[in-house]
């Protein structure tokens, strides 16, 4: 797993998440503490990527006469793009951590129920 992107390794995660229909609490905390553990990296993806994007949309608005497209031309480069991906990434790690912690709140919960009865 350590030639794969950060992007890869959410993406598998998400899929493991999604179509483990038994998914145990050992393995979503371990999930959990993988996908915490890349919201770090995340940032500095979107740090850079942002960085990049404001470069690129300077160089358009030196050479356009017109804000607005040079602003369009930005919003269609590669920079863009990249950092169009950075956050989408970002966004699902979180949110893929956030459903772990709810899931696994839930099987706690299952568990005192089924001491209790």
């Amino acid at each position: 797993m350590s030639d794969m992107t950060v992007r890869e390794l959410v993406k598998s995660y998400q899929r493991e998440v999604q179509q483990t229909p038994d998914l145990q609490p050992d393995r979503a905390a371990e999930l959990l503490m993988e996908l915490t553990s890349l919201v770090g990296r995340c940032a500095d993806e979107v740090r850079e990527a942002d960085a990049e994007c404001a470069v690129t949309l300077r160089d358009f608005l030196d050479t356009e006469k017109k804000a607005n497209r040079a602003k369009i031309r930005a919003e269609i480069s590669p920079e863009y793009r990249r950092k169009q991906e950075a956050r989408d990434t970002k966004d699902l790690v979180i949110e893929l951590a956030r459903s772990l912690k709810y899931f696994l709140r839930a099987k706690s919960e299952e568990m005192q129920m089924a001491r209790h009865q």
